[in-house]
């Protein structure tokens, strides 16, 4: 799966435990509602992130990661990840200048077919 966008925000690396860490990005689609995803980079992907910067135009390579976990209480909740796994810029979207239109041949009177 991927995600396209401009980059609202690139977070910093958080050292969750001695031997997990993670950087989180959020991206801002281009569409009619634009939506904001979070997008969370781990361990060595992290590192991925080191050359981005707010308002990047990026494609972002993705896999939805859930799980399950039970409360103390007995209460069942789900928790849904989008996890990151490859980004890379997209090519900037300029129209390429149009060029020179050919002159229009001189008209001839005799190929003139209009009835007045």
């Amino acid at each position: 799966m991927e995600v396209s966008g401009s980059i609202k925000k690139v977070g910093d690396v958080q050292s969750i435990t001695d031997t997990f860490k993670k950087r989180e990005l959020v991206v801002t689609t281009e569409e009619q509602y634009p939506q904001h995803i979070l997008v969370e980079f781990t361990q060595d992907r992290t590192n991925l992130l080191d050359s981005y910067s707010v308002g990047d135009k990026v494609s972002v390579g993705i896999n939805l990661r859930g799980r399950e976990w039970t409360s103390p209480q007995g209460e069942v909740k789900y928790f849904n990840t989008v996890q990151g796994w490859r980004i890379e810029k997209k090519a900037n979207e300029q129209a390429a200048p149009a060029g020179e239109m050919p002159p229009m041949p001189p008209m001839n009177d005799e190929e003139d077919d209009l009835p007045f």
